[in-house]
């Protein structure tokens, strides 16, 4: 995001500083007085990355794979296969939302979409998440149908196919691993796939024990029992990005390990109206009002420009490095009961007594 530069002011009397430029590395900011704000550093702390190579390998892999399990399962007639090569069409369908929402979580910022496309990786994880749901409710549905309707499967037949289905799966869950750690988009694109290889697993186990006993219920009630499994395991995906979806603070951050950390900040008398959520599956917001320690009398105007300054420069590092939040946005208010610029903010203002004007300056490499 870009700041449009501001004409220099003298701070008014009292006040920690007026307009000024705070440069950093990952980005820069501008610190404002009575009712402005101040824009700290957009540092990409965890930017989408490219995976796009990753994405079409996985993609080519299982298309190719649920064409051939599918004209097997109905070969076989086996509902662990149908069911997983219905799982799998899901997951190809999955793949492709992600890849695209990657894509578009890298477009520019635009007039109308100022911070770009970005949430559209949090609308994909919740996508992914309710489909390997309603996918897997399916499955359960057809198991039962099958308890009740018995149908004779080869055994063998399902092994085989489905062994080759726990190195496919298995090995692009592996080239999703990666990304899914910091990345909820790519974490539900790598839990399809590992909720695959699952599935597989348990259709060989099935295929065996149908051989070695010819109980045919072996079937749907493996496909029962993994489907449980997918279900557990997917709930979380579930939570998590809904979450998101309504710009609750990400699990990873804690709101008053935040507010702490602003707090034993010097020259920070009180703060209120913080209010943090996400950009994206991996870039957070913050937004804060933070009210100053009063200006001794014998400070000069650079001074107090420079004290202000170096305060929000700390702040927006201080959040960066250890809270990943790289979109922090700070509005300095008056100190001393008055009450704060914003008409929605009855909030009186509090502060200490005056403390000493000297003060370090940190820059930032």
């Amino acid at each position: 995001m870009t700041s449009m530069p501001h004409p220099s002011h003298e701070p008014a009397e009292g006040t920690a500083c007026s307009h000024h430029h705070d440069h950093e590395p990952h980005g820069h900011g501008h610190g404002h007085g009575h009712g402005h704000h101040h824009h700290g550093g957009h540092g990409h702390v965890h930017a989408p990355a490219s995976f796009g190579g990753t994405f079409l390998i996985v993609i080519i892999l299982n298309t190719l794979y649920l064409v051939g399990e599918a004209g097997w399962g109905l070969a076989a007639h086996s509902l662990s296969l149908l069911a997983d090569a219905g799982h799998n069409l899901s997951d190809v369908l999955s793949l492709l939302a992600a890849w695209g929402a990657q894509i578009l979580a890298r477009r520019s910022p635009s007039e109308r979409f100022t911070y770009g496309l970005k949430r559209a990786t949090i609308l994909t994880a919740l996508l992914n998440a309710t489909i390997l749901l309603l996918v897997t409710g399916g499955i359960i549905w057809q198991a039962i149908w099958h308890l009740i309707h018995p149908e004779i499967v080869q055994g063998r037949t399902i092994s085989i196919v489905a062994g080759i289905g726990i190195l496919i799966n298995g090995g692009t869950a592996l080239l999703l691993m990666k990304g899914s750690h910091h990345d909820l988009n790519m974490r539900g694109a790598f839990l399809h796939m590992a909720s695959d290889a699952l599935m597989a697993l348990g259709v060989v186990i099935a295929g065996v024990l149908i051989t070695l006993t010819g109980f045919s219920c072996i079937d749907p009630l493996a496909s029962l029992i993994v489907s449980g499994l997918i279900i557990w395991g997917t709930w979380s995906l579930l939570t998590h990005a809904l979450g998101l979806a309504l710009d609750g603070v990400p699990q990873a951050i804690a709101p008053r390990a935040v507010e702490d950390a602003l707090r034993n900040l010097p020259d920070i008398a009180d703060l209120h109206h913080l209010h943090i959520w996400p950009i994206s599956t991996t870039e957070t917001a913050l937004t804060v009002h933070l009210i100053l320690h009063p200006v001794p009398a014998d400070c000069s105007a650079r001074e107090a420009q420079s004290r202000t300054a170096d305060l929000l420069a700390r702040a927006t590092t201080l959040l960066r490095e250890e809270f990943s939040i790289g979109h922090p946005t700070f509005q300095v208010e008056p100190p001393e009961g008055t009450l704060c610029a914003t008409p929605t903010c009855d909030t009186p203002h509090t502060a200490p007594e005056e403390t000493d004007c000297t003060h370090a300056h940190h820059h930032h490499a």
